[in-house]
Parts: C-alpha cells; sequence; structure tokens
C-alpha cells in the first residue's frame, strides 16, 4: 500500500517542520539549537501500547529519499523503518531495550558501535533485537565483561557473542546520501535484505520478531551507547537541513 504522510501520526517540535511540496514531503530542521530536542516525525504507533504496534514480516518498505548534506555534514539523527520505540518518547510505555530494522543516520558525537568493522556513526542498514532471550541470558555476565571490553585487545572478541546473540547486522552506506535513491526492506520471518536502488545491499541471516512500529524523521540528537559501559545523550545545534521523500509504500 503506499502510505499518505498525512494519514500518519505527526511530530513537529521545536525546530522541527513537516513541509509539504507537491508530491514530496520534506523533514526540516530550521537552525536547531544544542539544549533543546528537535525533531519532525511521522510514525504510526503513538500512544499504542507495543503489543499493538502494526507491523510483522513478511513485508517490503519502499522509500525514495534524499538529504540536503552528505553523511559528513548532517548532524543529529535521522532514518525510516521498523523498531519498538524503547526510549519513551512517544506515549507512556515501560522503557525496553532496543528491536529494528532499518536505514539509520547518525552523525558524530553519536558513537553506537554494535558490529565488529562497522563505524559507529554514519550512513547505514541495520537490524537489532536486543530483547531475544539469547541476549537476555548474557545480562548476568556483564559486571564482568563489561570492564574487560575496555581493554582494545579483548573488546570485539568478548562482545561478538552479544552482537550475535541480539542478531546486529550493520553495513556502513557509501552511496551520496543527497542524491535521490531508492531504499528498501525486505523484512522475512527468516532474515533482513536491504536493498538500494533496486540492487541487494546488505543480507542479514537473523529472526527480527514484532510488532514493530513504522517510523521516519529527522532530528537534533546525539546518543553514544558502547557495549564497553559509555553511554551519554544530548542535542546539537544545526544549520538549516532537510530530508525529502518522494515515495512511501509498504507491501504485505
Amino acid at each position: 500500500m503506499n502510505l499518505k504522510p498525512e494519514t500518519l501520526n505527526r511530530i513537529e517540535r521545536n525546530a522541527g517542520k513537516l513541509l509539504r511540496n507537491g508530491d514530496t514531503l520534506r523533514f526540516a530542521l530550521h537552525g536547531a539549537t544544542a539544549g533543546q530536542y528537535s525533531n519532525a516525525q511521522i510514525d504510526d504507533y503513538q500512544h499504542l501500547p507495543r503489543r499493538k504496534f502494526l507491523h510483522r514480516p513478511p513485508l517490503s518498505l519502499t522509500v525514495r529519499a534524499r538529504f540536503s548534506h552528505p553523511a559528513e555534514e548532517l548532524r543529529g539523527t535521522a532514518g525510516f523503518g521498523f523498531w519498538n520505540d524503547p526510549f519513551l518518547m512517544t506515549g507512556a510505555r515501560m522503557p525496553a531495550l532496543p528491536r529494528a530494522v532499518w536505514f539509520f543516520f547518525g552523525s558524530p558525537p553519536s558513537n553506537m558501535p554494535l558490529a565488529a568493522g562497522v563505524p559507529g556513526f554514519g550512513w547505514k542498514a541495520a537490524t537489532i533485537d536486543a530483547l531475544r532471550p539469547q541476549f537476555a541470558a548474557l545480562l548476568p555476565l556483564a559486571p564482568v565483561a563489561v570492564p574487560l571490553m575496555n581493554i582494545p585487545a579483548l573488546r570485539w572478541r568478548l562482545w561478538r557473542a552479544g552482537q550475535r546473540a541480539a542478531h546486529i547486522c550493520e553495513r556502513e552506506i557509501s552511496t551520496p546520501m543527497t542524491d535521490w535513491h531508492t531504499y528498501t526492506i525486505h523484512w522475512q520471518k527468516n532474515g533482513v535484505r536491504f536493498m538500494i536502488d533496486g540492487q541487494s545491499f546488505l543480507d542479514c541471516d537473523c529472526t527480527i520478531s514484532g510488532p514493530l512500529g513504522f517510523v521516519m524523521w529527522l532530528d537534533n540528537q546525539f546518543m553514544v551507547a558502547a557495549p564497553w559501559g559509555r553511554f551519554r545523550w544530548g542535542t546539537l545545534n544545526t544549520a538549516e537541513q532537510w530530508m525529502e521523500i518522494q515515495q512511501l509504500k509498504i507491501k504485505r
């Protein structure tokens, strides 16, 4: 089905604006400031309990999008796909560990190095399911493992078990963000395929469970979340910047 953004929930917080121009929708930040969270977002899960989020595999998401700045210059976070909104950003829910299938961007000082060999920031295709029982079984080991992961020689040897258990699968995207591209997620029961302009980009041999909610956004936040125990959150100053979409389709 072709989704009409005007039928979805909208967030326009502080400097964040949603601007219609013919067949395009622009997610804009008009000079966001540090210390004040700004966000332009559409989603389909506001105020729903997680058990009533709408999306489970198998389905496909197709988005045609471009950005105002390249990855080296865009500030904050942005993206589109499916997640469980674990951080209480829309509606009163219990906090949760993250579960997501999406295209995600985070600028420095964001640093979430979850997959070996992939930077903790930048424009990526990614999956994570930290709610799997296999990952929960590792949590009692955290008081011992987290300090040891601060030793560079041990870091990724110890974390690989966590990466597998949480079905973390990521790849950095080098395709210029400022050009129009068609981004597709084929979310199946036994795996996820990410495509760019009709070409396979990343195949994740993992099971990501639902239900998840659809989200598309551009904001001025950053987050540091390293498995070796470093956590920080904040907001950034931005110039005028935007993400623009022409097509938004979910096919079940």
